[in-house]
């Protein structure tokens, strides 16, 4: 799908990549398993059909069979991922400068933002998106923008075990000696990356080598979402999809900036 927009507009080619590889060890298959009735990659695909700012969607995989699926429910799928950067330890840096140089060496494309949606994130409003893009855009100064929701758990009382066998905590603290001893409600509010959304530029893939680059701009989620990592969190999903389904719409993202 390639609709093309006005170059002043946030509307502007908004690029949505969708990273769907085909090795997936705990839940196999996990891109093509099925979700009342649909392939859970097709509610990613739909997420973005939906999204008025988004004028191009695109599936990354290595798979002939995933990519057929994703043509079927509407995305282009023009190229395959080299399986050395579809591997369980790639990075998404790689999957997103091998789509850009591609689209770029073969169609003389280059869109103005890339839209990452996760097809483990079956559960997401287009108007959300949307409304991440419109304040990613008109943010020039931020290189990325990324979706966040509170963390259940605080890294301050967080701990590794360290190569002599000791605890040793996770997260420090400037000017608090002990932030593992403190209360919990004293300790700064911190936030959880939660896949929902992540929107870059191109630049930032080319020129820092980072899907992320140095300024992040968190956009804030309240939202009832899953993300599937684990085979339980497919018979989740079913079930929030049904309950969201017969209740009214979820409130709305509460926007880029975190709560004091």
């Amino acid at each position: 799908m390639n609709r093309s927009q006005d170059n002043d507009s946030p509307r502007s080619e908004v690029l949505a990549l969708i990273p769907a590889r085909s090795g997936s060890k705990s839940v196999p298959g996990k891109n093509l398993r099925q979700l009342l009735g649909k392939p859970l990659i097709a509610y990613s695909i739909e997420h973005a059909l939906h999204c008025r700012l988004i004028t191009r969607v695109i599936v990354t995989t290595d798979s002939p069979e995933i990519a057929d699926v994703a043509r079927a429910h509407g995305a282009e799928a023009p190229f395959l991922r080299p399986a050395e950067i579809s591997a369980d330890d790639s990075r998404d840096v790689e999957f997103h400068h091998h789509a850009l140089q591609w689209l770029e060496a073969h169609e003389g494309y280059r869109p103005r933002l890339v839209v990452n949606l996760r097809p483990t994130h079956p559960i997401r409003r287009p108007e959300t998106i949307a409304h991440a893009i419109e304040i990613f855009a008109a943010a020039d100064e931020a290189d990325s923008l990324r979706s966040v929701r509170p963390a259940v758990e605080s890294p301050f009382k967080m701990w590794r075990i360290d190569a002599q066998g000791f605890a040793a905590p996770v997260a420090t603290l400037e000017g608090v000696s002990e932030p593992y001893n403190m209360p919990r409600q004293t300790l700064p509010l911190v936030f959880w990356q939660d896949c929902y959304v992540d929107i870059t530029r191109p630049d930032v893939i080319f020129e820092q080598g980072s899907t992320s680059g140095q300024r992040i701009l968190p956009f804030l989620i309240d939202e009832e979402c899953v993300d599937i990592d684990y085979e339980d969190e497919l018979e989740a999903a079913e079930r929030l999809l049904v309950r969201l389904s017969a209740k009214d719409p979820p409130q709305r993202p509460l926007g880029p900036r975190c709560p004091r």
